[in-house]
């Protein structure tokens, strides 16, 4: 399995690039939060820790508390690609939380973007 370069960038590199799309598009930090935590299993305190430590993305991944059951349920495109079809389960991810922030700044409704879930997976 190759080692993609966007593995090793760090968190701390890309939490706030998700910050400014979603601001700029009039949405919140907390509405981020609350779907990397739905993702992830991150809560606010964990979401900090892994910006202030520096992890790269597949530590980000490897230590998420809990992987969402549902993330399989996100489809669509990213980067030219269909979410759903990438075969590396960690670029696939990846690919994940970025539709989500994309669907954040895009307006979509929390209840849509949450699968129908309404909770975080803890």
């Amino acid at each position: 399995m190759a080692h993609h370069k966007l593995f090793g960038m760090s968190f701390a590199t890309i939490y706030p690039l998700y910050v400014q799309k979603v601001e700029r598009k009039g949405h919140t930090r907390a509405e981020l939060n609350r779907v990397i935590s739905w993702l992830t299993g991150y809560d606010d305190a964990g979401l900090r820790a892994a910006v202030d430590s520096g992890i790269d993305l597949e530590t980000f991944f490897a230590q998420a508390p809990a992987m969402n059951p549902n993330a399989s349920e996100i489809t669509g495109l990213i980067c030219g690609y269909r979410v759903e079809d990438i075969e590396d389960p960690l670029m696939q991810r990846i690919r994940y939380m970025d539709k989500l922030v994309d669907e954040v700044a895009r307006g979509k409704k929390m209840s849509s973007i949450l699968r129908g879930s309404d909770r975080v997976a803890r």
